[in-house]
């Protein structure tokens, strides 16, 4: 009995031991995942053109439900927002998640966390596509940048890195004070929602990356929001992202608006030029002219040809009308001088004939004098006796009549114009239009900027 007992003794911890050594042997997980593959995904297996059936129940009767597919992305950059083209390019990471329970298995009790695919076309996927895109491309530097992940419970989850272009209509007519929305839609190309539905994740479905730097826009907020189109052949789900861009007014201020102030002011310096500087007024006019003109021409050229006015139209025009306002005030200018000059010309030659006619009267009536004085001296002397001459005395009653007539037709004094005095000072016309265009031009120039910014800087955004 006793070597009996031994044998099963030794036979017992001989078992324990072995079983302590598979337990402690390492358990190989790429093995295992091969295996895994192989099993929910080898030949006759699995058919990827088949799309997961509906989850939770949502099958009704004997039709099925539809497959819920749940979308977020990350915003990695925006490179650039073109006004001509009315575009804007993106690149982000899009992932879609989705369960299908064909390809659930085994977690080996946890130590398995889910299985990684590159190949998306191993695993049925969404036909999702960007509604609004013009171009767009992969990444494949230094291995493509996509994965798909499988849990054990048959989620999967899709991730790629992709760059698009996207179309971006636009609203110009605050430009550049303007603010637009760019959108990014994403829509079920051939499968209708019957049986595919596109859910936005929940929770934080956008992400954008931090210390996102636009040359000319600030991104203010965006907007996820669901956008399904019916058609001729059904209804299809979609989604959308609203971005909202804000225009950055500073580069416009030091590009545009100021440079056009200056041009303005420059054109008013011909007011204080002398009206007999002709080369140097119209010199002066022809070129503030010109530049804005030109200055017009490249701000124009930098956007797309639309059919209304833009507040940079107002802008230019108003300049542009203000610089052509004093090459014209000059002209005006030249005219009155030379009109005034022609007249002085006309009165010097009509005073000299009067002169001349006055000349020759007094000498007339000087030798008729001469002639009348000899004759009544020998009259007076012949008489005996000198006569003198008629002289009205002041008592003379009608002479005190016709002073009284006098004083009924004078008329009071009349108060004095301050502006009528003030330009009294300036005895030519030309001048006059000189003086008074110095005071109106930048008036009204004030006036128009004090109605142009609260115009379209205080404005409403239900306006906009």
């Amino acid at each position: 009995m006793a070597p009996s007992h031994s044998f099963w003794a030794i036979f017992y911890f001989a078992c324990l031991c072995s079983a302590s050594l598979a337990n402690n042997a390492k358990v190989n997980f790429r093995e295992k995942e091969k295996k895994i593959l192989d099993q929910i995904l080898g030949a006759g297996k699995y058919d990827a053109r088949i799309r997961p059936s509906g989850i939770n129940g949502t099958a009704t009767g004997n039709i099925d439900g539809p497959c819920y597919v749940k979308v977020n992305m990350f915003l990695r950059s925006i490179s650039k927002i073109d006004d001509y083209k009315m575009e804007y390019s993106v690149q982000l990471t899009f992932r879609e998640q989705w369960t299908d329970e064909r390809l659930k298995f085994d977690d080996i009790g946890g130590r398995l966390k889910y299985l990684t695919l590159t190949e998306a076309n191993r695993v049925w996927m969404p036909d999702l596509f960007f509604s609004n895109e013009k171009e767009g491309h992969f990444h494949n530097i230094i291995m493509p940048n996509v994965y798909i992940r499988i849990f054990p419970y048959g989620s999967v989850l899709y991730s790629i890195r992709i760059s698009l272009t996207l179309a971006c209509p636009m609203n110009l007519k605050l430009y550049p004070l303007d603010r637009q929305i760019c959108s990014l839609r994403m829509a079920s190309y051939g499968w209708t929602t019957a049986d595919l539905v596109f859910l936005w994740k929940e929770g934080d479905p956008v992400q954008v990356v931090k210390n996102l730097h636009l040359p000319r826009f600030t991104l203010e907020k965006f907007l996820t929001d669901y956008c399904n189109s019916k058609t001729n052949t059904g209804e299809y789900s979609c989604l959308k992202v609203d971005l909202l861009f804000k225009r950055e007014f500073s580069y416009y201020l030091i590009q545009i608006y100021i440079p056009c102030c200056m041009l303005v002011i420059v054109s008013w310096v011909s007011f204080w030029l002398d009206q007999g500087a002709v080369p140097a007024r119209v010199s002066l006019g022809v070129t503030t002219l010109l530049t804005m003109a030109t200055q017009t021409s490249g701000i124009n050229a930098s956007l797309p040809p639309v059919s209304y006015t833009k507040a940079i139209d107002v802008w230019t025009g108003v300049c542009l009308t203000f610089v052509f306002g004093a090459l014209l005030e000059f002209a005006l200018v030249n005219y009155a001088s030379r009109s005034a000059d022609r007249a002085a010309d006309i009165h010097r030659e009509n005073m000299k004939k009067k002169r001349r006619e006055l000349e020759q009267a007094s000498m007339d009536a000087t030798s008729d004098l001469l002639d009348t004085d000899s004759n009544a001296t020998f009259a007076m002397i012949l008489n005996g006796n000198l006569q003198k001459p008629l002289v009205r005395h002041p008592g003379d009653p009608m002479a005190l009549e016709k002073l009284r007539q006098c004083e009924v037709h004078m008329q009071p004094p009349k108060r004095p114009n301050c502006c009528r005095t003030w330009l009294s000072k300036f005895p030519t016309r030309s001048k006059r239009i000189d003086v008074i265009s110095r005071i109106t031009f930048p008036l009204v120039f004030a006036l128009f900027n004090l109605v142009y910014w609260s115009t379209y800087l205080f404005r409403d955004d239900d306006t906009e």
